[in-house]
């Protein structure tokens, strides 16, 4: 059974305002993984207290201070959008279901993966400036092609 959305509304909203999609079904998961050029970032959502105290913050802190960054980011929530989630995970494939997690695709194929040993426990700022690192990595040559 999904999450009552009146218990995740917050938490969704913190992304939402940072211009990152909600992408609550498969459909809308599928399209933007096909339709991106460039870099896309998909953000797994969830309830747990490393999500709330580290990764929202950091994704913010992040996309805040980077020059560069995705071309498109787009998020599910786990334990809510759960089909639009389960889609998503397809697209980490190698890799094990957890929330919160970040992966970075590029025309479809998955480029980074940061799971959620990769960021439980770790403070905003650390979790920024791996993020900072990996727009570098990945969305500088997208956004260098576009110029």
């Amino acid at each position: 059974m999904p999450y009552p959305e009146m218990m995740i509304q917050g938490m969704r909203a913190e992304l939402a305002q940072l211009g990152i999609e909600e992408t609550k079904s498969p459909e809308a998961v599928k399209e933007a993984v096909e339709n991106t050029d460039g870099t896309l970032m998909v953000v797994v959502n969830s309830v747990c207290g490393c999500a709330a105290g580290g990764v929202r913050p950091g994704i913010a802190m992040a996309l805040d201070k980077s020059p560069v960054k995705p071309d498109r980011s787009i998020t599910v929530f786990a334990g809510a959008d759960i089909d639009a989630t389960d889609t998503a995970r397809e697209f980490f494939a190698g890799y094990a279901p957890s929330s919160p997690s970040i992966g970075f695709l590029k025309n479809g194929k998955l480029v980074q993966m940061f799971e959620r040993r990769d960021l439980e426990g770790r403070p905003p700022f650390v979790i920024a400036d791996e993020l900072a690192k990996a727009f570098e990595i990945h969305c500088a040559k997208s956004e260098a092609s576009a110029n």
